[in-house]
């Protein structure tokens, strides 16, 4: 469950990036000034339309790295009944990720424009209709609510904090009360930061908690952990309070190039390498993340080792950032 974004992507000059007074390698929100961008953006001779937003990829990745069956995954967020609402629709189904949508007219479909200038990629999110989710005419509805009691693992990435936490609230509470897998992102520093109440109130439920370095280190200054030593944070966030006490919480902290943290038992650690890659290879960080969240879930829901799905998150994470945007070649060369 999360913020379904339609990225939109095209290679723009330096004039374009002026005009909207973008950097070339930044991730910002939209504002009045970036209105106009989107409508001219799709006028691009070589535009390209990828579904999007953070937790839709993870899904979206998971599933291309099981190939097979198809539709292992539900996934639900709000969209507009437009154009590009139709697009979101016929990419899931492309990548063969169960998307049952919220449909308002109210709000347009989100959208996250990536402008490309040579290797750098500007973004802009218009959140739009993605914060429109609506827990009762949703999540609650029995037809929705039965897809969420068949699954056996969830991943909600921390982003749909800010759109409607009482939904967070319903489904780690169904997970906890059913010893099933209930997976949260840190996702971002502001997270910590500005929505620390409904993330707090969600962490006793959470069994898998995900972030990066930068995340990990709000988080603990957050919470006056008092210590910048992130093997440090991740035992404290192990320790804090938990429901379900049949299953010990997993805290997986990657940091970019370096080693991913996790904690594999009670306050014990583990350091797990990335694969290597040469500096040139990389094309696009953005979505690295997600990637590896997809890759980790792939592995879980197989009921595979802690070892084996981290060593999945690294190699997906490993194949998207050679590749522009969230997206990946056709099958995973995973063994």
């Amino acid at each position: 469950m999360g913020n379904p974004l339609l990225d939109i992507s095209a290679v723009v000059d330096k004039d374009f990036l002026d005009k909207y007074g973008l950097k070339p390698n930044d991730q910002i929100l939209a504002e009045e000034k970036h209105k106009a961008l989107f409508d001219e953006i799709v006028k691009k001779s070589k535009v390209e339309y990828h579904a999007g937003g953070s937790t839709q990829n993870s899904v979206k990745i998971a599933q291309w790295m099981i190939q097979e069956p198809h539709k292992v995954a539900t996934f639900f967020g709000c969209i507009g009944t437009d154009h590009f609402g139709e697009i979101l629709k016929q990419k899931a189904a492309e990548a063969h990720v169960d998307a049952h949508y919220y449909e308002q007219s109210q709000e347009p479909t989100g959208t996250c424009a990536a402008c490309i200038t040579g290797d750098n990629r500007s973004l802009v999110a218009n959140l739009a209709a993605a914060n429109c989710y609506n827990k009762e005419k949703h999540l609650d509805v029995d037809s929705n609510w039965s897809l969420v009691e068949k699954a056996r693992v969830y991943y909600i990435a921390g982003f749909f904090l800010t759109v409607s936490p009482e939904s967070i609230l319903k489904v780690a509470k169904h997970a906890s009360d059913n010893n099933k897998i209930f997976g949260l992102n840190l996702s971002a520093p502001f997270i910590s930061q500005f929505f620390k109440e409904p993330l707090m109130k969600v962490m006793p439920y959470v069994d898998i908690i995900f972030g990066n370095e930068t995340e990990a280190a709000t988080f603990a200054k957050e919470q006056g952990f008092e210590t910048e030593d992130i093997a440090e944070i991740a035992r404290r966030v192990q320790s804090l309070p938990k429901v379900n006490k049949n299953r010990q919480r997993i805290v997986v902290f990657t940091q970019g190039r370096e080693d991913t943290v996790a904690t594999v038992d009670h306050l014990s650690l583990k350091m797990f390498p990335v694969l290597d890659i040469d500096q040139n290879d990389i094309v696009d960080t953005n979505g690295a993340g997600d990637a590896f969240v997809g890759g980790f879930l792939s592995e879980l829901v197989q009921e595979k080792p802690l070892e084996e799905c981290i060593r999945a998150g690294h190699y997906a994470a490993n194949v998207i950032i050679r590749r522009v945007g969230c997206t990946f070649p056709e099958k995973p060369d995973f063994h």
